[in-house]
């Protein structure tokens, strides 16, 4: 069965106000439109168009509640829809933040539902019982982001070079980075203490917080990126401690097409662009700056995964003709792009799906039924359609389970 869904986008502040109208063809909001969520999460399901289709539910979490056998196939006793395909526009950086594995995310649930921490209070960790691994596959020419602890040589030789560059101010104040520097030249925990140091807000931070806003701000001979990225972000976030932390991070600039994967433990934060984003259905986040939200430092460096990393490019495969597959290691999502001038593609499910179109027209044919979709069209596809064809011209995505 294909059942056609919308939803209105999200209106974080960080939002850009045209991009996701403009890829999708609907007229804007006037407001910020950050994210478009597609999906049964309980915090924006998306809504039925033709709830006649679905016994008379009106969003994708209340059809799925009322029969997971017809909507989830294999993953009916769970009861849940385990992925969550969104439309992401950024305009201004988002937080620094992480996410748990299954079994933290387990663990810090019960934990907090013991101690009686409200689900929506604003101290609340743990929303639900689930990990929160994502993609994002960049749309827009170019889509920012930090990801990832770098190589600690990376990060040495980068504070070397603003240390030379505060010699050459009028007042010099080489300290406070050779300060950080000495963190990050002795054992293996030397990483974790200093992001502790620095999240943690202790002595000295305020002050190296400062001078390296300043030296961003003169500019640093072989690091426009990591400059610029500290000059933005201390615009957002004056004085904030995630400043400090963009510099032990990987700087990373996707072309469209291009595709990052975050996996439990990856410190992150998307600083602009326009992107699919597909990850598990969960609302586990472990903030670690760049916001006014909580921010719990020692549940946050519990999460964190500490090995410096090469930046996590997610390069896709080609089941078939017209089609590319990004499928994460571990991950319980695949992300499909099925695209073409000519299209006559298929694609082959195992569990229930979700299709957006962003360009053309495209037909899709199941084993049970077909759809049409134009630009900006969506719809939830039941697992006994099984294998699909795609035909006519155009890009269309697909969220779906792993195999």
């Amino acid at each position: 069965m294909f059942v056609g869904i919308i939803n209105t986008p999200r209106p974080y502040a960080w939002g850009s106000t045209t991009a996701i109208a403009q890829l999708l063809g609907h007229a804007a909001s006037g407001g910020p439109e950050a994210e478009l969520w597609l999906g049964a999460h309980p915090g924006s399901p998306s809504v039925i168009l033709d709830p006649t289709q679905t016994g008379g539910a009106a969003d994708l979490a209340e059809w799925i509640a009322a029969d997971p056998e017809t909507t989830l196939g294999r993953f009916a006793a769970s009861g849940r829809l385990p992925f969550l395909l969104k439309v992401l526009a950024a305009a201004t950086p988002l937080s620094l933040q992480a996410h748990p594995t299954l079994e933290q995310a387990r663990a810090g649930f019960q934990r907090e539902n013991e101690l009686g921490i409200a689900r929506d209070a604003p101290e609340r960790n743990y929303k639900d019982a689930f990990p929160k691994p994502e993609l994002i596959y960049a749309l827009s020419p170019t889509f920012d982001a930090l990801c990832g602890f770098r190589p600690l040589d990376e990060v040495r030789a980068l504070l070397r070079a603003l240390i030379d560059a505060s010699l050459g101010m009028e007042d010099p104040q080489p300290q406070p980075l050779e300060d950080l520097l000495d963190s990050l030249s002795g054992s293996d925990v030397a990483l974790p203490e200093t992001v502790e140091w620095v999240i943690g807000q202790r002595t000295g931070v305020t002050t190296l917080v400062s001078l390296v806003t300043t030296l961003a701000s003169r500019g640093v001979s072989g690091y426009d990126a990591e400059m610029a990225t500290v000059s933005s972000l201390a615009v957002e976030y004056p004085g904030d401690p995630g400043i400090v932390i963009s510099l032990l991070l990987n700087r990373v600039s996707l072309a469209a097409g291009e595709a990052l994967y975050l996996p439990a433990g990856n410190i992150h934060a998307y600083l602009s662009g326009l992107g699919i984003e597909l990850m598990s259905a969960s609302d586990n986040v472990l903030r670690g700056g760049l916001t006014l939200k909580h921010i719990d430092v020692p549940e946050l460096l519990s999460v964190l995964d500490f090995t410096p990393v090469e930046v996590p490019y997610l390069h896709s495969t080609s089941p078939s003709e017209g089609v590319a597959a990004f499928r994460p290691d571990g991950a319980d999502f695949e992300l499909l792009r099925i695209d073409g001038m000519f299209l006559d593609a298929s694609v082959a499910l195992t569990g229930p799906a979700i299709a957006l179109c962003i360009s053309g027209e495209v037909s899709i044919s199941g084993a049970a039924s077909s759809s049409s979709l134009a630009l900006g069209d969506a719809v939830y596809i039941t697992p006994d359609e099984a294998g699909l064809r795609f035909t006519g011209s155009g890009t269309v995505f697909v969220a779906t389970t792993a195999a």
